[in-house]
C-alpha cells in the first residue's frame, strides 16, 4: 500500500516512518494522506492527564506557554509568566526557567528575561526557547548559532495581560541555557505588525514565534519562524512564516498564513516536530464555531513547512478537568524513552492559568492543584 498516495515517480528515495519503509518522490508532496494523518494522531495522543506540574504564587499570577529542552541529564523549561499584582493590575510577561529530573516533577529556577524600567519592551517580554532539536526522536537540545543561544519573545512597552502592540523580540546568551542569568536583548524589535512587509492578517500586534534551523532549499534560509498574529483588535489569529540568515534579520514568507481557520476565531503558537520526512505542527485553537470546547489542541502535518494537512479528527488535548475546564491549549509535544508528553496551558473556570501535562501511559496523577 502506497501511505503517502503518490502520483507516478520516477526517482525515489526511501525513509523510515512509523515503522514502515516508504518510498518518497524526490519533490515534496504537498498533501499528507488520510492513513498518514491517522498514524500520526497514534503516534501523538496523550489520553493519560497527568495534571498540573507548574502552578502560580497566587490567583492573580498566571503561567503559559511552556518550551521544554534536556541538557547535561536533566530537563529544563522556559515559560511565560505574567507577574498580576491585583485582577486588574500587572505589568506583564517575563521568561522564567524550570528544572526537572524526570519530566513530571518541577523546581522553578528564576527569570531569565525580566522587566525593564524603559524601552520598546519594557512591560511584556514573554520568552521562547529557538534552535532546539525538533526531531522526534531527537536529543531535545538548544543549540548554539554564533557562540549564542537564543530565544524570540512577545515584547511590548505597555502593562497588562497581552496589552498594546505586541512585537516580537531576539534575545541571546554565551552562558549556559540551564543557568538562571539575565539575557541579553535588543534596542528594537526583529517583526512588528507595522512593517512595511506585514500582511493585513498580521498588522494589528503579534504574539508567540517559535525558530528552528532547516534544511536550506526549502526556503532559501537556514533560519525559520513560525508566529501567530491578528490584523485588528476583534480579527482571527493565524500562522505565518519569517526567514533569515543570521538570526538578526527577518523577512516574511510571503504566501502566509500558511494555517488559519476561516470558521475559528483562533488558530496560534505553533510548535514544529520532525518525524523522519514529516513535519508536525502542533497548535491551539479556541473559540471555532461549532465547537464546545472554548480553546483545545490540535495538529497539522506537511512535507515542506509551507503546505498543511489539517487534522479533522478528535482534539489532541481539550477541556476536561477541575483545572482547564475553560482553556486547555498552547502545546510542547515531545517523545521520550517511549512515552509522549503533552505540555500545555491549562486554565479553569476560575481563570487561574498553570502548566498541565498529558501522556501516552498512565504515570498516576500530580498532587499539585490551583488554590480554591
Amino acid at each position: 500500500m502506497n501511505l503517502f498516495d503518490m502520483k507516478p515517480i520516477f526517482r525515489v528515495a526511501s525513509t523510515l516512518l512509523f515503522g514502515f519503509t516508504v518510498h518518497l518522490t524526490v519533490q515534496a508532496q504537498k498533501a499528507v494522506s488520510p492513513e498518514i494523518m491517522q498514524k500520526t494522531y497514534e503516534t501523538v495522543q496523550t489520553p493519560y492527564k497527568y495534571g498540573l506540574v507548574l502552578t502560580p504564587e497566587n490567583d492573580n499570577c498566571k503561567l503559559d506557554s511552556p518550551t521544554v529542552f534536556r541538557m547535561e541529564g536533566k530537563w529544563y523549561m522556559t515559560y511565560v509568566r505574567y507577574d498580576g499584582k491585583t485582577a486588574t493590575d500587572g505589568t506583564g510577561y517575563e521568561t522564567w526557567l524550570a528544572e526537572s529530573d524526570n519530566l513530571l516533577e518541577w523546581r522553578v529556577l528564576g527569570p531569565i528575561l525580566s522587566f525593564k524600567s524603559d524601552g520598546w519592551d519594557a512591560a511584556q517580554r514573554g520568552g521562547y526557547l529557538a534552535l532546539t532539536d525538533y526531531r522526534w526522536n531527537g536529543n531535545h537540545r538548544p543549540k548554539k548559532y554564533d557562540g549564542y543561544y537564543w530565544l524570540s519573545y512577545i515584547g511590548g512597552a505597555t502593562q497588562g495581560y497581552e496589552a498594546g502592540q505586541l512585537n516580537i523580540g531576539l534575545a541571546r546568551t554565551k552562558q549556559s541555557a540551564n543557568q538562571v542569568h539575565e539575557w541579553e536583548s535588543f534596542d528594537g524589535p526583529i517583526l512588528t505588525p507595522k512593517d512595511p512587509d506585514a500582511q493585513p492578517w498580521e498588522d494589528y500586534t503579534l504574539y508567540k514565534s517559535s525558530v528552528f534551523r532547516v534544511p536550506t532549499h526549502l526556503f532559501g534560509s537556514p533560519f525559520v519562524m513560525f508566529y501567530n498574529a491578528k490584523g485588528d483588535a476583534a480579527g482571527r489569529e493565524s500562522i505565518g512564516i519569517a526567514v533569515s540568515d543570521d538570526m538578526m534579520h527577518w523577512k516574511r514568507y510571503p504566501e502566509s498564513p500558511v494555517l488559519d481557520h476561516p470558521q475559528g476565531r483562533i488558530t496560534g503558537d505553533a510548535q514544529i516536530v520532525k518525524m523522519g520526512k514529516l513535519y508536525v505542527m502542533f497548535y491551539f485553537g479556541a473559540f471555532w464555531e461549532g465547537k464546545q470546547a472554548q480553546a483545545f489542541n490540535r495538529f497539522a502535518c506537511s512535507y515542506d513547512l509551507k503546505h498543511w494537512t489539517d487534522w479533522t479528527g478528535d482534539d489532541l488535548i481539550a477541556p476536561s478537568e477541575p483545572y482547564d475546564n475553560l482553556f486547555a491549549h498552547k502545546s510542547f509535544v515531545l517523545h521520550y524513552k517511549g512515552v509522549v508528553y503533552h505540555f500545555y496551558c491549562a486554565v479553569n473556570d476560575r481563570d487561574q492559568r498553570g502548566i498541565a501535562v498529558a501522556t501516552s501511559r498512565d504515570m498516576g496523577s500530580s498532587s499539585l492543584q490551583f488554590d480554591r
